[in-house]
């Protein structure tokens, strides 16, 4: 059963970091390319950044770039998504996906195969 599970969100105030963590099992984890995604009230569901298979290129929104880093470690079969000075704009429930089709540049949800439930990131003093 190919799985994706994310952690690592709460309520924080501006300013503040978090790390966000996606724990992948049920896949070979190398042959994916990952993305993270998020969604607020009332908004369609935006890319934030993904990672290609072999983690050597990014990509990144826009409103991304600069802020927002996204790693992964293949040997925990995990993707990490970074987050410095949270705005209250960042508030959202945020995704992880992988695709197995694309090697790298995957910018669209449609391009993904498999998806986590969510974490929810709150940014609020």
């Amino acid at each position: 059963q190919v799985q994706l599970v994310e952690s690592g969100g709460g309520l924080v105030q501006p300013g503040a970091s978090l790390k966000l963590s996606c724990a992948a099992s049920g896949l070979t984890f190398s042959d994916y390319a990952l993305g993270w995604f998020r969604q607020a009230p009332g908004n369609d569901r935006e890319f934030v950044a993904t990672i290609a298979r072999g983690g050597i290129r990014q990509d990144y929104a826009d409103f991304a770039k600069g802020r927002f880093t996204i790693t992964r470690e293949n040997a925990k079969n995990s993707v990490y998504l970074q987050i410095n000075d949270l705005k209250p704009e960042d508030t959202a429930v945020y995704y992880c996906a992988a695709t197995q089709t694309y090697k790298f540049g995957a910018i669209l949800a449609g391009m993904y195969d498999v998806w986590g439930q969510g974490t929810q990131v709150t940014v609020s003093s």
